[in-house]
């Protein structure tokens, strides 16, 4: 398995960056394209590194429907999108009312992909899941959202998803932007693949203070014995700090690869 970083936050070399995630996995003879950014970064990055996403990429999945994951969709057309069926809500932050959802309408969207939503995992390719809703089931993830629906109810962004790769008898977690919990999203994938040891977790944590969910984050990677982490995009300086005291790990940035 081979993983390549389109976009981050963080710009690598002659790499182009933004606030948003993109990452190109490559698995099983196929190229995946997990989340798109937040405009085409995605493809000039890739262009950069001699990738032609349009004809090279045939499946796309999206993490959950926020702007910073998904308003790179319409840069591209004629593919599959694998993605839940809320990832099209409308949402609004409750500070201010802005508007955190993705920008291409449904409609839109439905004219450029052969959309396929699902709450239940959808195996990609024999060794590549994308992993649905996820169960929220420890007591410190996942608690509060600063985010509301149209109708004014509270947005735990339930479409918030994740994938996970086998790579001989462990897997390899990769997180958009975690909303679920990263632990949570951790165990799903453990109870999908039937595979407990986590080779590698990488992606947004959607933490940002040292504080007890951190904390409790931490505890867990340490328990489950998890050989590398790869925190990105969401994962703000504060907490990859607290995660270095036990862990080594490079800053990710756009253009760096990674093999499994």
């Amino acid at each position: 398995m081979k993983l390549t970083i389109l976009t981050d936050n963080i710009a690598g070399g002659r790499f182009l960056a933004e606030h948003g995630l993109s990452y190109l996995i490559e698995i099983d003879d196929e190229k995946i394209l997990f989340d798109t950014g937040r405009s085409d970064v995605f493809l000039q990055n890739a262009k950069r590194l001699g990738i032609d996403i349009q004809n090279e990429v045939h499946t796309v999945v999206l993490s959950h429907g926020h702007w910073d994951h998904g308003n790179g969709l319409s840069y591209l057309s004629g593919k599959t999108l694998v993605t839940h069926p809320a990832a099209f809500s409308k949402r609004y932050r409750k500070t201010d009312k802005s508007y955190p959802g993705l920008e291409p309408e449904s409609e839109e969207l439905s004219k450029r992909y052969a959309i396929h939503t699902s709450e239940n995992p959808v195996q990609i390719t024999s060794n590549l899941w994308y992993l649905g809703e996820i169960p929220r089931v420890n007591d410190f993830e996942a608690q509060t959202t600063p985010y509301m629906l149209d109708n004014g109810e509270d947005d735990f962004i339930f479409d918030d998803s994740a994938l996970v790769a086998v790579v001989g008898d462990e897997i390899v977690v990769v997180s958009g932007c975690a909303h679920s919990g990263i632990c949570n999203i951790c165990e799903y994938a453990k109870t999908i693949t039937g595979i407990t040891k986590i080779k590698c977790v990488i992606g947004g944590f959607h933490l940002k203070d040292q504080g007890w969910q951190t904390q409790k984050t931490l505890d867990y990677f340490i328990e489950n014995r998890i050989e590398n982490l790869l925190p990105s995009h969401c994962t703000e300086l504060p907490a990859k700090a607290l995660f270095r005291q036990n862990f080594e790990f490079p800053e990710v940035k756009t253009g760096m690869c990674f093999g499994f």
